[in-house]
């Protein structure tokens, strides 16, 4: 039997439309099914208003893959600028350079406290906790309780909604293991001397130090609109507005039918031999029919929401920052994106400036829920409290709400995950896991786009030569990456599963 498409994938986000861009340019058929009824690119995609553009998070394009990089390049050949990377940490009133400038920093803390930090650093090298479980244990281990008490617990606590103590210790060690006090103090007093930081030849640069990247001039949603429109003009097919339903797989014709609906109810369904999925975990095992037998530990897994609050003022106070984060607990916003940092573009006033101010929550809680005028009038009153410009200058606002932004990594989900993985390998060989929420890791973009691209691979193969899940499980391999044109060059090309 032949099917209405070879390959049939859920969600047009970096991960979905990677795959079909690759699998339409090598002449499969492909049809991408996306629950937005306007934008691709998912938490990528660049939002709009009156004229503003904003990045729903802030997106870096920086990888040490040189497949990721010439895959930009190949999609987006004439609009990426670079840009310097500049951040800030706003705590107690102060505000600190991140990566940490070290004088600064000891005057802001003061002798006393930096002392302390110091002796605290100390006694937990000397007396480490065995097996780490959480990321409270596992950042107390590698930086001292006194600094995990002033720079990782009230921001950490604020992106999750949960106690440190019920993070996974799998969070710090994939998301800032290449980050040691020790590299951080050299590089903060090699900063404050010197004014750069110094680098033996060959040695990875860590993630949260670098010093420039690259980026889309009108923003991340320029490349998948062009990735997008690419995969449509060799055949590929993009239906927007529609939901995943229904999947049944067909285990004797080796086939899927998958069921969608439209914004108007109206269902539709097609076959496919393989289906790639980018959708959360949570969703797919709801939609198939039988339901799997791991789908009460896909309903255990959990999601972290945000919403962006975007400013819009006359300001003549354009700091240089791309963003900052707040770790203050005397405000609920958690991070701030100036966006003329990112792109002159992207704000097309000369004389304005646009703010994003990020709250995480939970869909459905009492911010998400907020109407937008007091979402609106909590942003304005919080940025003229931290001071980055005056709340009296503030002509207009919108707010962009995105949901299932974060996978969240509760002392649970890894063994919840492995269960769904077992299930799906021995019962759905042609169905595929991508991106961040289809496999429940946070993933960067690039991340997400390799595990298609691998998966695109075997499809191709007509086996199993990659295995995705070893994508971004390296922490190293996560922190080590550089931008732009210096990442191609010192960048491994993947190898093949057996013969790595």
């Amino acid at each position: 039997m032949k099917p209405d498409f070879e390959c049939l994938v859920v969600g047009a986000g970096p991960a979905g439309l990677t795959a079909a861009y690759q699998l339409t340019k090598a002449g499969v058929s492909t049809l991408v099914i996306e629950q937005d009824p306007q934008a691709v690119g998912g938490i990528s995609r660049t939002a709009r208003y009156k004229g503003y553009l904003f990045d729903i998070g802030g997106h870096r394009f920086f990888s040490k893959s040189k497949e990721v990089v010439d895959l930009w390049d190949e999609i987006l050949p004439d609009d990426f600028i670079e840009r310097p990377r500049l951040s800030r940490i706003f705590y107690g009133d102060k505000f600190y350079s991140y990566p940490l400038n070290g004088f600064e920093a000891l005057r802001n803390l003061g002798l006393i406290e930096s002392a302390m930090c110091m002796l605290s650093y100390g006694y937990a090298k000397l007396r480490p906790i065995k097996e780490p479980r959480t990321f409270h244990q596992w950042v107390r281990n590698n930086f001292g309780e006194r600094l995990f008490s002033i720079f990782f617990k009230t921001y950490t606590e604020k992106v999750w909604g949960m106690s440190c103590d019920d993070i996974s210790a799998d969070w710090a060690a994939q998301r800032i293991k290449g980050l040691n006090l020790g590299a951080a103090v050299v590089n903060a007093m090699t900063r404050s001397l010197r004014g750069k930081p110094t680098q033996k030849a060959g040695e990875p640069v860590i993630k949260t130090l670098i010093e420039s990247f690259r980026y889309p001039r009108k923003g991340p949603g320029m490349l998948w609109d062009e990735c997008a429109r690419k995969a449509q003009a060799r055949g590929g097919e993009i239906r927007m507005g529609r939901k995943l339903k229904k999947l049944v797989y067909d285990p004797g014709a080796k086939l899927w039918r998958v069921w969608s609906a439209g914004v108007d109810g109206v269902e539709e369904s097609v076959t496919a031999r393989h289906v790639i999925s980018s959708a959360p975990i949570t969703e797919l095992l709801a939609a198939i029919k039988p339901a799997p037998i791991s789908l009460l530990h896909a309903r255990d897994l959990k999601y972290r929401d945000f919403l962006t609050v975007a400013l819009i003022a006359k300001s003549s106070n354009r700091f240089p920052d791309n963003w900052v984060y707040i770790h203050d607990p005397s405000v609920k916003v958690g991070r701030v994106q100036n966006f003329r940092s990112w792109s002159p573009e992207l704000v097309p006033q000369e004389d304005m400036t646009c703010l994003g101010l990020e709250y995480f929550c939970f869909e459905g809680d009492g911010l998400w829920s907020a109407p937008d005028c007091e979402l609106i009038d909590l942003a304005r009153r919080e940025i003229g409290q931290i001071g980055l410009i005056r709340s009296s200058d503030v002509v207009d606002a919108c707010v962009v709400r995105q949901a299932k932004a974060y996978p969240v990594y509760d002392d649970a989900y890894r063994a919840n995950v492995d269960t769904v993985r077992r299930d799906l390998a021995l019962n759905y060989p042609n169905l595929h896991l991508v991106g961040r929420n289809g496999m429940h890791k946070y993933n960067n973009q690039d991340h997400a786009m390799m595990t298609a691209m691998l998966t695109v691979r075997n499809i191709l193969a007509g086996g199993t030569l990659f295995d995705i899940w070893d994508v971004n499980e390296d922490a190293e391999y996560h922190e080590g990456g550089t931008s732009g044109e210096r990442a191609a060059l010192r960048s491994e090309r993947l190898v093949p599963r057996k013969a790595a």
